[in-house]
């Protein structure tokens, strides 16, 4: 079945005006959403989308989107939505909050949640969405600002195998789809599991090269030394050539993001009895970063850190 051809003109929501059904909903089109949204619009399905952003809104309107004013209102509008959101405080109070989607008035069938929400957030969220009949599906993702422009994120999905069949069209508008079990919470673990190693790979990439600058070597030829051997990793391969000898330190995700994530997954294996201690210390890595440059900053600028504390600076020649 072909996906219903989206409308020329957007359609924006307004006082009494009849609801447009769409294929699907988007809550959440910043950085991240705004290119996964964009993706399902040149698929060419049908979008209804959300932000407390009316720039981010109306970038999409202009590119054939529908615009609501609450997250019901998105849930009003397709039977299956998809959330993109920064916090699991911001999950939760999209999801179970006053014009949240619990509010969609019945039409709402799927939640699929692209956010790192953590695994207690998630199960909290199914269960407060359960009773509407409303079936909550873990969908997070990874890969980047490159690889949501380019469709070649890694989309993990814990839920209901019903809902992922149902969606998965869609789904591969994002990136190679990887089903994980049917438990909610399930994907989630799986994203915090990859988060720790992207950030566990720069700190100790930041201290290697820092090292071997300071003694000196080049930084690019160790770069590709690693590269060959086996030391490479996903610092080394994509986030060092990319953003730090450059030295322009925008990879594409935040370090309030990052440290946001590494703490969620040290929480969830203390829970379970899993010993954390060098994972531990990448969250001290962070939290110093952050205090450093700022939440803002990206998370590649762990290497800062620790070019301040060696006074050196890991850079191409």
């Amino acid at each position: 079945m072909k996906p219903a051809r989206r409308t020329k003109r957007a359609q924006h929501i307004e006082g009494t005006k009849q609801v447009n059904r769409t294929d699907y909903g988007f809550v959440g089109v910043g950085r991240m959403g705004a290119l996964m949204a964009q993706r399902l619009l040149d698929g060419g399905f049908t979008l209804t989308v959300y932000d407390t952003s009316a720039a981010a809104v109306d970038k999409l309107v202009k590119a054939g989107a529908q615009a609501a004013r609450s997250p019901a209102e998105v849930g009003a509008c397709a039977s299956t939505l998809f959330l993109s959101l920064p916090t699991p405080d911001v999950v939760r109070t999209v999801a179970l909050g006053a014009g949240g989607l619990h509010e969609s008035a019945g039409k709402l069938e799927y939640v699929f949640d692209c956010s790192t929400t953590g695994p207690a957030v998630a199960r909290e969220v199914a269960a407060g969405l359960a009773p509407k009949r409303i079936t909550y599906v873990d969908c997070p993702v990874s890969g980047g600002l490159a690889g949501a422009k380019n469709g070649t994120l890694a989309v993990m999905v814990s839920g209901p195998r019903t809902a992922y069949d149902q969606t998965a069209r869609a789904l591969e508008r994002f990136g190679k789809l990887f089903y994980v079990g049917d438990s909610p919470g399930l994907a989630h673990i799986m994203k915090l599991c990859n988060n720790i190693l992207a950030a566990a790979a720069i700190v100790l990439t930041s201290e290697a090269m820092a090292l071997g600058v300071k003694a000196g070597l080049d930084a690019k030829l160790m770069l590709d030394i690693i590269n060959a051997g086996s030391g490479r990793n996903s610092a080394t391969q994509d986030k060092f050539p990319r953003s730090v000898l450059p030295r322009t330190f925008d990879f594409g995700f935040a370090t309030g993001l990052s440290y946001k994530d590494v703490k969620l997954c040290i929480h969830e294996a203390e829970n379970m009895g899993v010993p954390m201690v060098a994972g531990t210390a990448v969250l001290q890595m962070l939290e110093i970063t952050k205090a450093r440059f700022g939440a803002d900053s990206d998370f590649t600028s762990i290497a800062r850190v620790v070019e301040e504390w060696a006074g050196v600076e890991i850079k191409g020649k």
